[in-house]
């Protein structure tokens, strides 16, 4: 066999024990100048980061500024365009759809009956989300044929939604999601829906709270044997900043019955963040945060005009059969409205940015800007001192 050859098995066998080598996440490949050295290293520790936002509300005057002139055609890309990075670093993005999607964007409303253009959706999935909550009191704004098409549409973006559902079959299924080793089952669950009626044929096209549903929703999921199981409730009372008797007692239910972490929103404004002693056996402590405000809507009003990320990281311990929240911090937000380049427009930007307001800014939006970091500062931080705030 002649030196050439020889050299050529080398480099294939060399090439093939490279390939095998990181294909398998247990080992590490060491310097390649080297002799091919493998070193076994511990692959039993996950991470996963989940980041949540509040209400995701599509106002007239909201749509109307992102209209592209003279068009059927929407932008509101730029909306999302400064807190981007923040959520592009989760691995699952979360927040409320607070709205229907219209068909071929006709017949367009704001409140108190949602219709908003499918490029909505778009700019959600170009901000980073994932997972679109659908279960609140404007799901049936557009009746059931507005169910289905927002579905279908959340779909066609390349996002989940959990919810509202297609039939019985599809809302008796769990939703599971599953990254880094570590995988959640995820319910959510409104207070009503504005008086809409939906007939019995078709009770299974949203999930209301309803404790014996809920019951049987988280025995269902146990049974799949998630690392956690997250609820999302739509409830409370508007505008106040501290959960009702009636959110309290939802909360106690959800956690007594097996619920790891419990995600609000409706009332759009802030309430407290609080830590829980777990009884599913899953996790030590859980969490609980009661509403996460509005991300984005046309509410000027100080409170409404505000909210936040609250970043959820969880470790999983294989070997010692743990889970546990490795970190939890929480970026509250504020709605910019105003003239930008010659138009009106929103942005949604981290409140506690301080000196690097825009330059467009004028002495009152600093002001507002300012109040809503500390107005979310001493919600959030009410129960949960050791909440790390950022900037």
């Amino acid at each position: 066999m002649n030196l050439n050859r020889m050299s050529f098995i080398f480099f294939l066998l060399s090439f093939s024990f490279m390939f095998f080598a990181i294909k398998d996440k247990s080992v590490i490949l060491l310097h390649p100048s080297d002799r091919i050295q493998l070193k076994v290293v511990s692959d039993s520790v996950f991470t996963l980061k989940i980041s949540v936002v509040g209400d995701l509300m599509c106002h007239a005057p909201q749509y109307n500024s992102a209209r592209i002139a003279k068009t059927d055609s929407f932008n509101f890309n730029p909306v999302f365009s400064q807190i981007k990075p923040y959520l592009e670093k989760a691995d699952f993005a979360l927040g409320n759809l607070e709205t229907v999607i219209a068909k071929n964007n006709k017949n367009l409303s704001g409140y108190p009956n949602f219709n908003s253009p499918h490029e909505f959706l778009s700019a959600l999935k170009y901000a980073g989300f994932d997972i679109l909550f659908t279960a609140n009191n404007h799901s049936l704004d557009r009746g059931r044929s507005g169910v289905v098409r927002t579905i279908a549409q959340i779909k066609s973006a390349k996002m989940n939604s959990v919810g509202t559902y297609l039939s019985g079959s599809d809302r008796d299924s769990i939703r599971i999601f599953k990254k880094n080793g570590i995988s959640f089952a995820l319910l959510a669950y409104t207070y009503g829906t504005n008086g809409y009626q939906i007939s019995k044929k078709n009770n299974f096209l949203i999930s209301t709270i309803d404790k014996q549903k809920m019951k049987a929703d988280l025995l269902k999921a146990d049974k799949y044997f998630p690392d956690l199981v997250i609820v999302y409730f739509h409830f409370g009372n508007e505008y106040q900043r501290f959960p009702s008797k009636f959110q309290k007692e939802i909360v106690k239910f959800a956690i007594k019955n097996g619920a790891d972490i419990i995600l609000g929103s409706h009332p759009h404004v802030l309430q407290p963040v609080e830590k829980f002693k777990s009884l599913s056996g899953r996790i030590d402590s859980g969490l609980v945060a009661y509403s996460l405000g509005n991300f984005i809507s046309n509410q000027r009003w100080r409170y409404s005009d505000a909210g936040g990320i609250l970043n959820i990281s969880i470790g999983k311990d294989k070997d010692k059969d743990s889970v546990y929240f490795s970190s939890l911090s929480f970026l509250p937000t504020w709605v910019y409205k105003g003239i930008v380049n010659g138009k009106v427009q929103y942005q949604i930007l981290p409140s506690g940015s301080g000196e690097k307001v825009a330059e467009y800014f004028s002495s009152e939006d600093s002001i507002n800007m300012s109040s809503s970091f500390t107005d979310a500062q001493k919600i959030i931080k009410l129960e949960m001192q050791n909440l790390k705030l950022l900037r």
